[in-house]
Formats: C-alpha cells, structure tokens, sequence
C-alpha cells in the first residue's frame, strides 16, 4: 500500500502547518488527517506522518498510543467507543457494555466476523453531566444512556 495524502488532503495539511509554530505542534491534527485517510495508524501511516512532520517514528507513536481516539489496528464501520471515566463507571457504563457484547458477540477490543461493528472502551469523552455516553465511528454523541 503506497502511503501517501490524497491531493484533497496533502492541500489541508498545507494549511494545517500554518496555524502552528512549528511541524511538531500540529501533530494531532495531521494524525487526524491520517486516520480518516487510511482508516487506521499502521505502523507505515505512522512512519508517514512522522516524515512530513520531521519526527521520528517513536514520537508519533507515542502521541497514537496515548490518545484512544487513534486505532492502531483497522475498526468496524460502526465503531461503538463507551466512556470508561468514573462518571460514567459510576452511572452504568459496565451495563451498555455488557448489552452491545451480547448483542454482538463480540468482547471489548474486537470486531465482527463480518466488519461492521467494534467495541472499545475509551478515555474521557467529554459529557461527564450526561453520563454514561458513547461515541459512534467518532462522529455521533450518545449520552444519558
């Protein structure tokens, strides 16, 4: 797989560099840019983004390996992300969980046999006055499960 920005998105790099001091500072958005590209953060996306922003390797993959939003490995097309933080701990995140791995036999961490669905617990989605919540394929916001 040649790993490389579309037009459409080498021109929103371009413009991404110049709302930050330095190539380093614009990181998280690039990574974002890459995801949505590749899917994923494969080893050589990683690679990839580490060149344009002259990082080594490590440095990218320790920013990928922090952050939850990043998958290092492919997802479903509907990727069900459950807050794990303790607001929603608190008001019943292990029941949601326990439901969407029944309902699709599947355990946290997994996808379907036939792509479409993954579950993964995550960091702190920001709604902790309308927990418990979950995210859908980063895009749609449930709360008050």
């Amino acid at each position: 797989m040649n790993i490389e920005f579309n037009s459409e998105n080498k021109k929103k790099f371009e413009e991404i560099l110049t709302r930050y001091p330095t190539k380093r500072a614009a990181i998280l958005p690039t990574l974002w840019l890459a995801q949505n590209q590749f899917g994923y953060m494969s080893p050589e996306v990683m690679e990839y983004v580490g060149v344009l922003l002259d990082l080594p390797p490590v440095k990218v993959y320790e920013v990928v390996t922090f952050y939850t939003m990043f998958n290092q490995k492919p997802v479903g097309k509907y990727h069900f992300q459950v807050c794990r933080t303790l607001s929603c701990e608190l008001c019943g995140k292990q029941e949601i969980v326990d439901h969407l791995k029944k309902k699709l036999g599947i355990k946290v961490g997994e996808t379907t046999p036939d792509g479409r669905f993954t579950l993964s617990e995550v960091e702190c989605l920001g709604s902790c006055g309308t927990a418990p919540m979950m995210q859908v394929s980063n895009e749609e916001f449930h709360e008050n499960l």
